[in-house]
């Protein structure tokens, strides 16, 4: 009996002893491993940079009047359709800056695709119209002094380049205030805006035409240059090719000069025309 409890004794022994000893190896391992992580320091994580997309390029700058070249008019944006609702608001609530009283007739493009002299495409459905001498972009309402038909419209255009006549319409203009059918028709014409003033400033040139013949408006054209060398004298086809056109543009495209070289104008075939280029 005492060898069997001694065996059982010894065995108790031999076999608790070691599994005490792993324990406590175990738990002095764990503390000291949360010792060094605690007293450890993480290291300063380095600052976040904020990054942000490249911003889009500039897109170049538009063309102005004092970049562009002297032969180059700025285009004249005009609503679509010629006219707003905001415009026939604007004449029916103010008087008119100025009023002209001539003949109207109507024209259309000589062929598709023809730009107008403000550097928009000919539209023969716009409530546009052509005159010589109001700044590119004005609204005016073209009264049919027969009938009374009256519609507001902008300037998109140069001419008539006819004696007596004062506005040319598209056909939606001409069919708007009863000058289709007709032709031609004495009308009131009422400036309601300018972009630009009427009085002064502006570029200016004078046309004369239109020929028969191209040798003719050549002819005219070296005669013009001997006259006035500071000028820009070119001769181009007109709206058909059976006329053509000869332009004196004074040096700046000044008013008083072009007035001065109209009035003393006296071309034996033609006729001349002030004109306002912009």
């Amino acid at each position: 009996m005492i060898m069997r409890a001694g065996r059982r004794g010894d065995c108790k022994t031999g076999f608790a002893a070691p599994t005490v000893l792993l324990i406590l190896t175990v738990l002095l391992a764990g503390c000291s491993h949360h010792r060094k992580t605690a007293n450890k320091v993480p290291p300063t994580a380095p600052p976040v940079e904020e990054t942000y997309p490249a911003p889009p390029p500039s897109p170049p700058p538009s063309p102005s009047a004092s970049n562009l070249p002297p032969s180059r008019i700025p285009p004249t944006p005009l609503p679509p359709g010629g006219v707003s609702a905001e415009d026939i608001r604007y004449v029916n609530s103010h008087p008119p800056l100025l009023t002209e009283v001539g003949l109207a007739t109507w024209y259309t493009a000589p062929y598709k695709g023809r730009r107008s002299a403000n550097g928009e495409v000919f539209d023969d459905t716009a409530m546009t119209a052509a005159h010589r001498t109001l700044p590119m972009g004005s609204l005016i309402v073209v009264t049919n002094l027969t009938t009374g038909q009256w519609a507001a419209m902008r300037i998109s255009d140069r001419g008539p380049f006819i004696e007596g006549r004062v506005v040319d319409l598209t056909v939606a203009s001409a069919k708007a205030t009863g000058v289709y059918r007709a032709g031609i028709v004495r009308v009131r014409v009422d400036v309601y805006q300018t972009p630009k003033p009427i009085d002064s400033g502006g570029r200016w040139c004078v046309q004369i035409g239109a020929f028969h013949s191209e040798h003719q408006a050549i002819k005219l054209k070296s005669q013009l240059l001997s006259k006035y060398p500071d000028a820009s004298v070119i001769e181009f086809p007109g709206q058909e090719n059976s006329s053509f056109w000869v332009r004196i543009r004074p040096q700046g495209d000044n008013r008083e000069q072009a007035e001065l070289i109209a009035s003393k104008l006296k071309p034996a075939e033609g006729e001349a025309f002030l004109t306002r280029l912009d």
